[in-house]
């Protein structure tokens, strides 16, 4: 394929890609094009399984080997994707509802009930929203995540906790509590992050890999460590 050739189909590419997403989009012009035609050819194969798997107008993406549990329950818009090996379980009080342009990384466990004992609240995901890989979303207290939020890799969210102060029961028989968790807008969540229950993130806030967070904090924050803490506020 000459120059000309090439150019043109990748400006065609960058178009398509812009009107899907809503948002102007542009290859990086070092990505060999063999490499993009096989990408393209395995995102129409998600595409033609979502079709099938959902008989919905909404335009979703799912890797075959990734499974879905109570799928009635799952609400989104357009533009999902689902990478390989995911597993989500919407059965809960309220479901599944994902925003449009909302991706969910490979090998990615979302479960909103913990205990078949009592049913989890749910997930709600805003819009252009990225879930890193092999994330754990636990929803049975409520998970609440705002648009234009990144996750990055190993994130885990759990809104739950066990209750645990008779002495003579074992823990495990003691039943659970819950809080819930909220995630604000335009938030950046970073790798091996552990967010626990009854935390509540404001918008724009930042948190570094490996922190542990429980807690209320403000917009803008930037968090990190063990337990987490306010660093400072972005300026």
């Amino acid at each position: 394929m000459n120059k000309k050739d090439d150019f043109f189909l990748r400006t065609q590419i960058d178009n398509l890609v812009s009107r899907i997403k809503g948002e102007e989009f542009r290859l990086d012009k070092q990505i060999p094009l063999s490499y993009l035609l096989s990408f393209f050819f395995q995102k129409s194969v998600a595409l033609i399984y979502g079709k099938l798997y959902f008989l919905r107008k909404n335009r979703i993406l799912i890797h075959p080997t990734s499974k879905i549990r109570c799928k009635k329950l799952l609400q989104f818009g357009n533009n999902l994707v689902i990478d390989r090996y995911c597993y989500i379980d919407a059965l809960s009080k309220e479901g599944i509802k994902l925003g449009k342009n909302v991706s969910i990384g490979r090998y990615t466990t979302i479960d909103c009930t913990g205990s078949l004992r009592t049913l989890g609240k749910g997930l709600v995901v805003g819009d252009n929203v990225g879930l890193g890989t092999h994330g754990h979303y636990g929803c049975a207290g409520g998970l609440y995540i705002g648009s234009d939020t990144i996750m990055g890799n190993y994130v885990s969210f759990h809104p739950e906790n066990h209750n645990f102060e008779i002495l003579d029961i074992p823990i495990r028989l003691q039943g659970v509590n819950h809080k819930g968790i909220i995630i604000g807008k335009n938030c950046w969540i970073g790798a091996k992050v552990t967010i626990l229950d009854g935390t509540y993130l404001g918008d724009g806030c930042i948190v570094a890999a490996g922190a542990v967070v429980k807690g209320t904090f403000e917009n803008n924050s930037i968090i990190g460590g063990i337990p987490a803490k306010t660093i400072k506020l972005r300026q």
